[in-house]
């Protein structure tokens, strides 16, 4: 939050960090669900004297934000989803608290799947999966909420129908025109609810470089027919898109 201080703009917060805790919730089939999240908390709040006088009556203690992840997941007795868990969690920061005037909370959420065994999924056996979800949510005393939530990590790779030409060619490109190549990504997306007012994309290229070996000796060891290659993702293209709804200015 922005403040001012014997003439100087003052902004501050303080937090924590990689509150991991795990969840489980057991159906009376005898079915058990389970979350992993990994909590970060941000709250700002009018603490001045702390950093003025080393009066620390209005400061909440880390070590407090810490427990009470523990506790409200403790008091979370169904199953709910991670953007909720963090809704609540924020507004416990900006009720509970006087002076704190903003809670921002993001979560990772470890991607644990449910196992299968002959086709059946397992009452209570999980296996680690890709993507991981996340989600940032922004709420102030006033009642305003932002949601914001997306995956990160979501590895997707096609082994053929793709290319890159026509392109600028300078002084400086060496790089051939192909209608072939191998096309990879690791994608990470976000949206903002209230009817999805906005998504973003990252989808940086995972690059898959074809191999041809020779030597003096042997001028093909090995000739490159669309079928050996190496991964490599340094350095590598990026690329990132946005997309929001305009806003009418009635």
């Amino acid at each position: 939050m922005g403040d001012e201080v014997e003439g100087f703009a003052f902004e501050q917060s303080h937090g924590k960090s990689r509150v991991r805790f795990a969840r489980v919730w057991k159906g009376q089939d005898g079915r058990h669900f389970i979350v992993e999240w990994n909590v970060s908390i941000t709250l700002l709040s009018n603490c001045i004297p702390a950093y003025v006088h080393g009066d620390n009556s209005d400061i909440v203690a880390t070590d407090t934000m810490k427990n009470t992840v523990s506790v409200k997941a403790k008091e979370c007795s169904e199953q709910l989803s991670m953007e909720d868990f963090a809704i609540g969690l924020a507004k416990h920061f900006t009720s509970f608290y006087q002076q704190v005037t903003t809670a921002i909370i993001k979560i990772v959420e470890k991607p644990w799947e449910r196992m299968y065994v002959n086709g059946q999924p397992h009452q209570h056996g999980f296996k680690l999966g890709s993507e991981k979800h996340t989600t940032e949510v922004i709420a102030k005393k006033s009642g305003a909420l932002r949601v914001t939530s997306g995956v990160e990590g979501l590895a997707l790779l096609k082994t053929t129908k793709s290319g890159f030409e026509g392109f600028i060619r300078d002084k400086n490109t060496i790089l051939p025109e192909t209608r072939e190549r191998m096309l990879a990504t690791e994608v990470t997306a976000s949206w903002r609810f209230s009817n999805i007012s906005s998504i973003q994309l990252k989808m940086p290229n995972i690059h898959f470089l074809p191999v041809n070996l020779s030597s003096k000796e042997n001028p093909v060891i090995v000739k490159f027919e669309d079928d050996v290659y190496l991964p490599t993702d340094e350095p590598h293209g990026t690329i990132e898109a946005s997309l929001s709804r305009l806003r009418s200015k009635m």
